[in-house]
């Protein structure tokens, strides 16, 4: 890995720890708003984002999580999971609204992962859980697609690393 890329997704993580940190009440258990979840969007301009992503969960999971060792397993799944299936889209798929609100689309179905854990880590029931955590992800991407798009015209991600 190139040092502009290790340095980028190092800012990337620690990104999104500093923004799931200011909403930490808000994104964990069966209703979450994680508004750092914005940043899944990154993979669409550039899947070199994948490990930034992928490690900002980690650490975002190991520090602030009630639910430490669930969400270190589950939580790093999901993601890494959701992360790969656009990534593998993004091959024949190259218009970036339609991957956009693929993957939002692919990360809010993907929740089932997070009920999962949470009817095994607080018998919390499984449908009410994924409804309400599907929810959260689709009001948060949906916010992001936007906003990602509009700063992809100025900053242009897939140049970045």
């Amino acid at each position: 890995m190139k040092s502009k890329t290790l340095v980028a997704n190092g800012l990337l993580a620690a990104l999104y720890i500093a923004v799931s940190a200011l909403i930490q009440p808000f994104g964990f258990t069966n209703i979450q708003f994680r508004v750092s979840e914005m940043f899944n969007h990154l993979v669409v301009f550039n899947k070199k984002f994948f490990f930034g992503i992928i490690l900002g969960v980690f650490l975002t999971n190991l520090f602030f999580s009630p639910m430490r060792l669930y969400d270190l397993i589950f939580g790093v799944a999901h993601s890494a999971i959701s992360l790969g299936l656009i990534i593998l889209l993004a091959k024949y798929t190259k218009n970036v609204l339609a991957l956009l609100t693929a993957n939002t689309m692919i990360f809010s179905f993907n929740m089932f992962i997070i009920a999962f854990e949470l009817y095994l880590a607080l018998e919390l029931p499984f449908f009410l859980s994924w409804l309400t955590t599907a929810i959260g992800e689709v009001v948060v991407l949906a916010i992001g697609i936007p906003i990602m798009y509009a700063l992809n015209k100025q900053v242009h991600f897939d140049k970045m690393v």
